[in-house]
């Protein structure tokens, strides 16, 4: 039942799609006032607008009728409603049963077990520390020089 319902949705999209593509714009009604007589239209002297906005209401009404059926179908004849959820490739990581987890293996004494977690290594740098320099002398009224900043890297 909901095929046939799908494949008449389908067709009265498609149709509907057509009639639209087939109607004339706004401004196109413009262009007739200066030779482009009504009297070689195939849909009669008033033209195709009354008859594609009627077919494509028509077409519309249809349509929107269709979706709400077949929305309403399917909210009571779909999918059963769960509580689950839909975890794709994660699927597999899923909690396991409480069975599985009511107590947790415990190491033998002594071994060491490997850790998820790398540790961590001593990657701090050292304070610069400004270069050694002499003690100055005092001879003959010099004054010292003052000691080199340190070097930027």
């Amino acid at each position: 039942m909901f095929v046939i319902f799908s494949v008449f949705y389908i067709l009265i999209a498609a149709a509907m799609i057509v009639l639209i593509l087939l109607q004339n714009g706004a401004g196109a009604d413009a262009g007739s006032g200066f030779g482009g007589g009504a009297s070689a239209t195939v849909f009669g002297a008033r033209g195709s607008s009354t008859f594609l906005t009627r077919a494509t209401g028509v077409l519309a009404g249809l349509f929107f009728l269709l979706s709400l059926g077949m929305g309403i179908y399917l909210h009571g004849n779909g999918a059963p409603h769960t509580n689950t959820q839909d975890l794709g490739v994660m699927a597999s990581l899923a909690e396991k049963p409480a069975a599985d987890k009511a107590t947790p293996a415990k190491p033998a004494a002594g071994t060491e077990v490997p850790s998820a977690v790398p540790a961590a290594t001593n990657n701090t740098v050292p304070a610069a520390q400004p270069a050694a320099t002499p003690a100055p002398t005092k001879s003959q009224g010099e004054v010292p020089a003052a000691p080199e900043p340190p070097a930027k890297h």
